[in-house]
């Protein structure tokens, strides 16, 4: 299991655990599954897609940001 927590200047947008987060990277859009190798990456805008344990998705507008995974631990940093 995950957790997530999605963060803008103004407000924590996300927290909770989820199955799997795709986000819009500079170069193509990306996965992350549990036990994902660590990553920092810049990101693009448009959408998060965040599947939560009990299967719901939520989509999230972005204008860009960055991802770290460490752990099974994902934070985004994004402008909304």
């Amino acid at each position: 299991m995950m957790h997530l927590e999605i963060i803008s200047p103004g407000k924590k947008i996300f927290s909770g655990k989820v199955k799997s987060v795709l986000v819009p990277g500079k170069k193509g859009a990306f996965e992350i599954l549990n036990n994902h190798a660590p990553i920092i990456s810049t990101l693009s805008s448009g959408k998060v897609k965040v599947v939560s344990h009990d299967d719901e998705k939520t989509f999230i507008d972005i204008a860009g940001g960055v991802v770290e995974v460490v752990n099974n631990n994902i934070t985004i940093l994004v402008s909304v």
